[in-house]
């Protein structure tokens, strides 16, 4: 991408240069923005953001987004069934890949795998990028916004996107949000009967428990988000192999049989933000606007549709008025809504004890019974609210 960035003026000034940040890009190009109008600035290097191991999943809805900028097929795991239940409690749904007529109803493939293939696409459309840089100070005008970078330049734009993390480095959103009490443990994991692209949502007392399948260089595997109550997350991280892989055996049970094999740990507090920040110049989407629970997996699906539908509004011929974020807003609310208001009750809903965990389970065989409810839910997790 290039790197040397001579005119510091654009139409679109996007801040992070992760999934969401590069598929704004992406789709701006696509709609005929050129690229040489676009920047992407982040404070990461390329390669830095290419070897992220992170493992992410992305819905049957995001892989379309992905093939619509050229950005897919990449390296993934394709799931084929979703199998939901409750620790403890009779009752369980699955769904199936069949029943929609689809090869997958998502994959599972890692952060720095997306974030090479998007770039590679910025990059033929002559996207401009400045990195490593930080955005320090924003200055907003009637007719555009000026970010001031931690390297001394001043970049001006009719438009400052923020597609990761806090606002324009000022805020720390987690101030504002609300939090789950539950922290997530990450890592990837081996079982000794795993069943291949299948993936797991098991509720426990404790929190979700997601498997993801993963195929790596030691077979059928599974990338493991485990939510644990935070005052734990330490002695679980610390755990020797043999005891962790025990423990998660106890929390998640036994349809894969036994777990043989863990990946070093790490550990993350979980809260819910969902602030969707904007002004008449400046509009955060992704992670910026909405950091959610794990549960289901939506964060970075949602933030992909972010990105599609503001490349769409950005991108019209008077763009540059001050209604296309307004009209992006709109056209986001009940998708933001919907998605936000389901990751939200799932996960809470099922966490903890109580007399209504059992309602909860029966729920679940409700719901396997039920296939037009079972049908709806698995199509907004693929696509989102239409």
């Amino acid at each position: 991408m290039t790197e040397q960035v001579h005119d510091l003026d654009f139409d679109v000034a996007i801040c992070g240069a992760g999934p969401v940040g590069l598929a704004l890009a992406a789709f701006l190009a696509r709609r005929g923005v050129p690229g040489q109008r676009i920047v992407l600035i982040d404070g990461k290097s390329l390669g830095q953001a290419i070897s992220d191991p992170r493992s992410i999943a992305l819905s049957w809805g995001s892989v379309q987004l992905l093939d619509e900028v050229g950005a897919w097929p990449l390296p993934a795991t394709a799931i084929h069934q979703i199998h939901v239940s409750r620790r403890g409690q009779l009752g369980r749904s699955l769904m199936d890949r069949a029943e929609h007529g689809l090869p997958a109803l998502g994959y599972v493939t890692r952060y720095g795998a997306v974030v090479d293939a998007l770039a590679r696409r910025c990059e033929a459309a002559g996207v401009a990028v400045l990195r490593p840089a930080r955005v320090q100070a924003l200055e907003e005008m009637p007719d555009g916004a000026l970010l001031a970078l931690d390297d001394g330049r001043t970049v001006r734009a009719q438009v400052a996107v923020q597609a990761e993390g806090g606002i324009f480095g000022q805020q720390d959103h987690r101030a504002r949000s609300r939090d789950y009490e539950q922290t997530a443990v990450i890592a990837r994991v081996t079982s000794a009967l795993p069943i291949p692209h299948r993936a797991f949502e098991r509720f426990t007392d404790e929190g979700p428990l997601a498997l993801l399948p993963e195929d790596g260089p030691d077979g059928h595997g599974y990338a493991l988000v485990w939510c644990v109550r935070p005052e734990r997350a330490g002695a679980v991280l610390d755990l020797d192999d043999a005891t962790f892989l025990k423990q998660l055996t106890d929390a998640f049970g036994s349809r894969l049989g036994t777990f043989t094999k863990v990946s070093p740990r790490v550990a993350f507090p979980l809260g819910l933000n969902a602030e969707a920040r904007a002004t008449a110049r400046t509009v955060a989407i992704g992670n910026a606007a909405q950091t959610l629970h794990p549960v289901a997996g939506q964060g970075l699906n949602l933030g992909l549709r972010d990105a599609a539908v503001l490349a769409r509004q950005l991108a019209r011929q008077d763009s540059g008025d001050s209604a296309a974020i307004g009209r992006f807003l709109e056209a986001r609310a009940q998708d933001r809504k919907l998605t936000i208001g389901l990751t939200d009750t799932m996960a809470r809903a099922f966490t903890g004890g109580g007399p209504l965990q059992p309602l909860l389970g029966l729920g679940l065989a409700a719901l396997d019974l039920a296939r037009p409810a079972r049908m709806l839910l698995a199509d907004l997790m693929m696509f989102g609210r239409r």
